[in-house]
């Protein structure tokens, strides 16, 4: 990604993580501009982090925040060396005695009640919004009145649950969390479910469309995560672990919403026990019931829970992959030392050629009975990972 960039930018590194190909560099307003342009250009969610949390003083070049800006990327490389330590001990331990967790009736019974109607119904809905833009009336109005929707979906669910806006610092647009507590001794414990709200429109940088109805890209995995939220909160009995749902803000403008609500959970201590992005869920690429599981920014446990999920209730063809870069809000929880997973609608090759575009739109070459299996992916990780 970096390569492709730097003909434009004209940027050496401040400081370079060989293990996730991950650089910290100090951008000009207009250079950010061209960041977001390439990287969108080439299909890439986000694509780039903005470090809110380094001074503004360090864009002048001050070497004193400077320093202090490579001694913040240091331990972020620092935790994504913990991870990889993470991964290794897994596979030399763990991993070894992992079998098939076996099948559950009740989290059978609940994927059984996963609705493709519901899931297109979303999708036109969000779409509809000429633009899901972090930064645009069109996006916050979008926010609003999707809130509104998952309160209307949710007025006959059987579990107590809080619905709220999260405001953010780095984008005007507000995040939505929606939290399910659970029982018990494991309650303060957390499982987590997002995906990002907003859109874009790569020609929006050169004076073009502003139109992003971003059916796939990400109405899809928005949707995904509301029709699992339905079925999870109709159970009659509340999960060991408590359960935490995000539809995120600014995902495209730099992963600006997920940012700031992962670095807050590292900040209080939180136990979060398993992270699961839907971003992107409606292309069948590499063929319907097939999927990309990524390797990079995800945790090695993590992607074995979802070979077990999928041999015990999906069917699916997994192919594992690479995004290559931190491609969407996991990479938030991953860099604050979470363990995530990241399934995703097909191969990076054979993903959607329209996302970015006033093209994304529902249309014949979408499939919601691929959309499907990622809602019942969600459902059977939330359960199984809730009710350890």
């Amino acid at each position: 990604m970096i390569d492709e960039l730097k003909p434009k930018l004209s940027v050496e590194p401040l400081a370079e993580h060989s293990g996730t190909q991950t650089v910290l560099v100090r951008l000009s307003e207009s250079e950010l501009q061209a960041l977001s342009h390439t990287a969108h250009d080439h299909q890439r969610c986000g694509g780039y982090e903005l470090l809110t949390d380094i001074p503004a003083e360090a864009k002048k070049g001050n070497p004193r925040h400077l320093a202090q800006a490579r001694k913040i990327s240091n331990e972020i490389f620092a935790m994504f060396d913990q991870q990889a330590k993470r991964d290794t001990e897994y596979a030399s331990k763990a991993r070894a005695t992992v079998e098939t967790l076996g099948k559950n009736p009740l989290i059978e019974a609940a994927i059984a009640e996963v609705s493709e109607t519901n899931l297109r119904e979303t999708v036109d809905f969000l779409s509809r919004y000429p633009s899901r833009n972090h930064k645009s009336r069109d996006g916050q109005d979008a926010v609003t009145a999707f809130r509104q929707k998952i309160e209307s979906t949710l007025k006959d669910a059987k579990l107590p649950y809080k619905l709220e806006f999260v405001q953010h610092q780095s984008t005007p647009m507000n995040s939505i969390k929606l939290t399910l507590s659970g029982q018990g001794a494991l309650s303060n414990e957390v499982v987590v479910l997002g995906g990002h709200i907003d859109s874009i429109n790569s020609s929006f940088f050169g004076g073009g469309s502003k139109k992003a109805p971003g059916a796939d890209d990400n109405a899809s995995g928005s949707a995904n995560i509301l029709e699992a939220a339905r079925i999870l909160l109709s159970q009659t009995q509340a999960p060991s672990r408590s359960y935490e749902f995000y539809w995120y803000a600014g995902e495209e403008g730099g992963l600006l919403g997920s940012a700031e609500i992962a670095k807050a959970a590292k900040a209080g201590g939180k136990k979060i026990v398993g992270v699961l992005q839907l971003d992107m869920t409606l292309f069948p690429g590499d063929g319907e019931f097939s999927l990309g599981s990524m390797t990079d920014f995800t945790s090695l446990e993590m992607r074995d829970l979802l070979e077990r999920i999928n041999r015990d209730y999906i069917g699916a063809t997994i192919i594992e992959d690479k995004c290559g870069y931190g491609c969407s809000d996991h990479a938030s929880w991953y860099r604050n030392g979470f363990p995530t997973l990241m399934p995703f609608e097909a191969t990076m090759r054979k993903m959607n050629k329209a996302i970015h575009t006033e093209r994304d739109v529902v249309s014949t070459s979408l499939s919601f009975r691929h959309s499907a299996m990622f809602t019942k992916i969600a459902v059977a990780f939330m359960m199984t990972l809730g009710n350890p």
